[in-house]
């Protein structure tokens, strides 16, 4: 049985050798296939860019002399081709200006430089936002009752609207060449939306808040006593200052009562060299439009901006608009029990230069605040060594069934928490809610969000970029970002004078980081 298995085996062998001895191995290999047209281009992509500019990349051949892009405005059949541009290899990627407000269906081929036939089309969607005709104006365009827009001259636009108020202003031959328009009859510290139209095409929006009419406020000039015009003032005065510098009049100036101080023009602040002790009575403090310095790094003298010192409900604090630098200490702090602030809102301000010797940036641990909201601001060289937000679990407010909410929104973080040990977020009030979008935090080595349990356990994370902070990202952290967070360079323009542009265009175009420096 052996033999005869081992002969049957023996002559499949030789009737396979017999066949692959018998084929053909002597043609020519096909290293080409014979094609009559070019191929259609691959890994076509579109992204919308500043709003109507349509971003166009594929993969370039060889092969291909250029090639030929159509655009269909709300058209996918391609019955109303609006333009067509011709690209070569070198100009990839292609950015083509489009119409806002406009699907647009878009078609590439490729054109052969060997003779082919052009190839069949590659097509993909793009769909164009609000048209963004308006352009940053002058510091003293906005007033308290009228404002100057701007746009680009010799645009093609017919009329300004204005809400609230339903106000229309037609623009004539001479605003439309010039590209600007003074609207007047607007209300004192309104916030408007301006809408630039060409008929009923939409080809800018933007919003501005005017300035503040005196009224029933206080005029304060740098000639006067300011400290004690603030001493004198009663409860829920509004005391305007005069643009000017006022730093001869230093010292720390306690609240015990709702106060407002503010500058008269957003544009030219008022210059001062104070902090301030907040008592029982100043329910509602506002600091608005001012340029407040403290006396440097090391300095015993006005330590923190603001400090609450004495026991009691307190329903608000608001800093808005202001520039704020040069502090040894703390920004805002609360160390006495039974002091408890409902909210505190910073807001379009730039801080920078807050040393925390001695204590955390934003610092509460005896006092609560229950609500803080850092929203289209700036911070940078804040808590170079210590926590940027802290708030401890000693108040009366812990474990009260009261939750304590932190939103971050649209704001730009630089060199803040700047170590390996420390934190954006030192939380151990018992109940917490974190919020944390649009921001852009970059350079810190910060170990992140949170190292440890009484933190928000699943916080919201939305669009954020982090750039030299890997911290934040960094999966064995105790929290980190794990949604569609970035991490590119913004391409500041000079931040170490404080300059933070951002020249990356997708950053810009996402809306991350304090609006200001976002312009395109």
């Amino acid at each position: 049985m052996k033999v005869r298995y081992i002969f049957k085996g023996l002559l499949i062998a030789i009737l396979l050798a017999a066949t692959v001895t018998s084929c053909d191995y002597d043609k020519d290999i096909i290293e080409e296939l014979p094609v009559s047209r070019e191929f259609a281009p691959v890994n076509l992509t579109a992204f919308v860019r500043n709003q109507v500019n349509v971003e166009l990349n594929w993969t370039a051949d060889e092969n291909v002399e250029s090639y030929i892009v159509e655009f269909s405005a709300d058209d996918p059949e391609f019955n109303n081709i609006v333009n067509t541009v011709e690209v070569n290899a070198a100009d990839l990627p292609v950015f083509v200006p489009l119409e806002g407000e406009t699907v647009y269906s878009i078609r590439v081929k490729a054109v052969s430089a060997r003779g082919l036939d052009d190839s069949s089309w590659a097509t993909t969607l793009a769909q164009t936002l609000t048209e963004q005709l308006f352009v940053t104006g002058e510091p003293s365009d906005i007033k308290a009752l009228e404002a100057t827009l701007r746009w680009v001259p010799n645009s093609n636009v017919t009329e300004l609207k204005l809400s609230p108020g339903d106000i229309t202003h037609t623009i004539t031959a001479e605003e439309k060449a010039n590209g600007v328009a003074t609207v007047t009859g607007l209300t004192q510290e309104t916030e408007y939306t301006a809408i630039l139209f060409n008929g009923s095409k939409t080809r800018g929006v933007a919003t501005f808040t005017t300035g503040i009419d005196i009224g029933t406020g206080i005029l304060v000039t740098a000639e006067d006593d300011l400290l004690q015009m603030i001493a004198d003032a009663e409860a829920g005065t509004i005391l305007v200052l005069e643009s000017g510098d006022y730093t001869a009049q230093t010292g720390t100036v306690t609240l015990d009562k709702s106060l407002t101080i503010r500058g008269l023009r957003s544009y030219n602040k008022p210059l001062l060299k104070l902090s301030f002790e907040i008592v029982t009575g100043a329910e509602d403090v506002e600091l608005i439009d001012l340029d407040l310095m403290g006396e440097g790094e090391g300095s015993s003298d006005l330590p923190d901006v603001i400090r609450y010192t004495a026991a009691g409900n307190y329903n608000s604090l608001l800093i808005s608009g202001c520039v704020i630098h040069s502090y040894a200490k703390s920004f805002v702090a609360g160390n006495e029990t039974d002091a408890i602030l409902q909210t505190l809102t910073v807001e379009n301000s730039i801080v920078y230069d807050i040393f925390t010797n001695g204590g955390d940036f934003i610092d509460f641990r005896n006092s609560d605040v229950l609500n803080i909201n850092l929203q289209t601001s700036t911070f940078y060289n804040c808590a170079p060594d210590r926590d940027f937000i802290r708030m401890d679990a000693s108040g009366t407010s812990n474990e009260s069934g009261v939750t304590a909410n932190i939103l971050i929104d649209s704001c730009t973080l630089y060199a803040c928490s700047n170590s390996d040990s420390k934190r954006i977020l030192y939380v151990r009030f018992v109940s917490n809610d974190v919020i944390v979008r649009n921001t852009l935090i970059a350079s810190t080595e910060s170990e992140g969000y949170a190292d440890r349990s009484g933190i928000d356990e699943s916080p919201t994370f939305s669009n954020n970029n982090y750039f030299n902070a890997p911290g934040f990202y960094d999966t064995s952290q105790y929290i980190f970002d794990d949604s569609n967070y970035s991490a590119l360079d913004p391409g500041f323009a000079d931040p170490a004078s404080g300059d933070f542009t951002v020249s990356n265009q997708t950053i810009k175009d996402k809306n991350i980081g304090d609006p200001r420096w976002l312009s395109n």
